[in-house]
């Protein structure tokens, strides 16, 4: 917790998105991600090599090895979001504005559900808190945990310190219950090179066979009619 609120401190001007730190045999490995990673990085490497020293002072890591990983969609990252939430409203824009503004950016992006919460002294004296939300947001179960990524940020302001809690549903991270069946999908009739071949060859036989035929009742009529007539002419 307070290696995540002294990244988000330290980096805010690179567009802080979170981080994952896993300890290894050989030591630490922070993986970082950010909006701006030139910025992190510096020159030839300089602020990385900082930010290494540094968290090796401050939290006694051990030979910490840092990785710095760009986000594609940072409309989808809960602590982007909320870092812009709690700049809007330092800046002075209304926290309602700012939820929404924020609601209808996240949704544009693709988002299942947002559920945006900004708590404290927001009018008055007397703290409370206000809700804003779109989409489907899951609340509890095995899907809730897969799906809903959250975060929080706090900003202080003359009326005091204002919460700000975020979450963000996921369509890419949703699992089918189950399969659709394929009786169900309208089923299409595929034939082969050779199928078609023998298909098309099948129905021209047919279709000389039947010219064969009328063909041959022709000619048995006109013999019959033949024949009464000269048994006419005979009589």
């Amino acid at each position: 917790m307070e290696l995540n609120e002294y990244l988000s401190s330290s980096l805010s001007d690179a567009g802080y998105g979170g981080a994952e730190v896993q300890k290894t045999p050989i030591g630490t490995k922070i993986t970082l991600f950010v909006i701006r990673p030139g910025l992190v990085i510096g020159r030839k490497g300089s602020g990385i090599r900082d930010l290494t020293t540094k968290l090796e002072q401050q939290f006694n890591l051990e030979n910490a090895q840092i990785s710095v990983t760009e986000v594609t969609k940072p409309e989808l990252n809960p602590h982007i979001m909320a870092n812009r939430i709690a700049q809007l409203i330092e800046r002075g824009t209304a926290f309602r504005r700012a939820s929404l503004w924020t609601i209808n950016t996240i949704m544009g992006a693709g988002a299942m559900g947002v559920e945006v919460t900004v708590s404290g002294k927001l009018r008055g004296e007397r703290a409370h808190f206000e809700k804003h939300s779109a989409g489907t947001i899951p609340k509890s179960g095995k899907i809730a945990e897969e799906v809903v990524r959250s975060s929080t940020n706090s900003i202080l302001t003359k009326m005091g310190l204002v919460g700000i809690k975020l979450k963000i549903s996921l369509k890419e991270e949703t699992h089918l219950d189950f399969d659709l069946s394929l009786e169900a999908q309208p089923k299409v009739e595929t034939q082969t090179d050779s199928e078609s071949e023998n298909k098309s060859q099948s129905e021209n036989q047919s279709v000389h066979s039947d010219s064969e035929v009328k063909t041959e009742s022709k000619d048995i009529i006109n013999s019959e009619v033949k024949e009464i007539a000269v048994n006419k002419s005979e009589t």
